[in-house]
């Protein structure tokens, strides 16, 4: 790690791919500072607001065009009187006597690194979609809050601090353009990298749980299960069906896995349904796994290739003639099986030939 990353308190541990949310302790009371905000408004306006964020019975947020016909008005009518409503609040005594609340948000968010994703932010601050409900509306009428809309590239988030907010995003797009489309990375080295990409930002946010924070925004770079980093449509990365996760567990295994271990490690680490002869069935489906041995599986891009003992006993003798001792070495590096096994074969004189000197040749 860079030695300016500074370290986050220790959290405890949780599940492979578990998103780690961040934890509010806000003083003040929102249903009663929103009561009192609302209170400032006119009464078409304050119904607006109220269906808006679903600030009252019911916890859904209406549209504009859903509220314009409850009253035969325009979507834009809707909104000039939404946007009339906020304006008022902010002209308000009740807003200007509620700043000390409006402040303690605003330092809530730069604790967090001044950036947030939207979700992650309302998750943090609230339990129950009521709740966050009343936060979403004290974000709009907050004057200290910028909301930047969903994109293509990066998920919808708030943020307090414009300059560092222009500089994550730059930095996250930079490091897109680094990573290749297959390349994934340990989380420390993904870090690392999002570091060298920064600039200008200040030291207090250089903390590895903002960092990891601030990657959360992009859509284009994404963590695996495993926390491993890439892009997000990496085969490494994105994880879609059991294929996706038994290259996961055999991955972190580092070695060849029966197919039946691979299934008992999905339930296990990812707690996924895997059943034994469908992780079987999946896993000859796809290039990326390599039969090795009797139910054994390894990754194709450890060096195995597909094919059976013979067509391994071919490879090994492209590049010249080798004796009997010689061609079970060789294919017992990519293969998993007996020294009779690898002899049957060889012994099969319509693939191949021995000399006088006993050494074997492909016919």
């Amino acid at each position: 790690m860079a030695k300016s990353l500074k370290k986050a308190a220790a959290a405890p541990k949780k599940a492979p791919g578990a998103k780690k949310k961040a934890s509010a302790s806000i003083s003040f009371d929102t249903t009663t500072l929103v009561k009192r905000l609302l209170s400032e408004v006119p009464e078409r306006a304050r119904e607006v607001l109220i269906f808006r964020f679903g600030l009252g019975t019911k916890v859904s947020r209406d549209t504009l065009e859903a509220i314009g016909e409850r009253w035969s008005i325009t979507r834009e009518r809707v909104r000039q009187i939404e946007a009339a409503g906020i304006e008022s609040i902010r002209n308000s005594k009740a807003f200007k006597d509620s700043q000390d609340s409006f402040d303690e948000l605003c330092q809530y968010i730069t604790a967090l690194g001044g950036i947030i994703p939207e979700d992650e932010l309302l998750e943090g601050l609230a339990t129950d979609e009521k709740s966050r409900n009343r936060f979403r509306f004290l974000l709009v009428v907050g004057s200290s809050f910028f909301r930047e809309r969903e994109t293509d590239d990066f998920y919808a988030r708030w943020h307090v601090d414009q300059k560092t907010a222009e500089a994550v995003h730059g930095a996250l797009s930079r490091l897109y353009e680094t990573l290749d489309d297959a390349e994934v990375l340990a989380e420390g080295d993904i870090i690392n990298r999002f570091l060298e990409e920064l600039k200008d930002v200040n030291s207090a946010y250089r903390n590895e749980e903002i960092l990891k924070r601030w990657l959360t925004i992009s859509k284009t770079i994404a963590k695996n299960p495993l926390s491993e980093w890439g892009k997000a449509h990496a085969p490494a990365i994105r994880t879609k069906g059991i294929r996706d996760y038994a290259y996961l567990v055999i991955k972190q295994k580092g070695e060849p896995m029966h197919f039946g271990d691979v299934a008992k490690s999905i339930v296990e680490v990812f707690n996924k349904k895997a059943h034994v002869a469908t992780t079987h069935n999946e896993l000859i489906k796809d290039s990326r796994f390599v039969l090795v041995g009797r139910g054994l599986y390894a990754l194709a891009e450890w060096g195995f290739s597909p094919g059976v003992v013979r067509d391994v006993i071919k490879d090994a003798l492209v590049k010249g003639p080798l004796n009997r001792d010689q061609i079970i070495t060789e294919v017992k590096k990519v293969r998993y099986v007996k020294d009779n096994t690898i002899l049957v074969n060889l012994g099969d004189t319509r693939y191949f030939k021995r000399a006088k000197d006993g050494t074997y040749t492909a016919v």
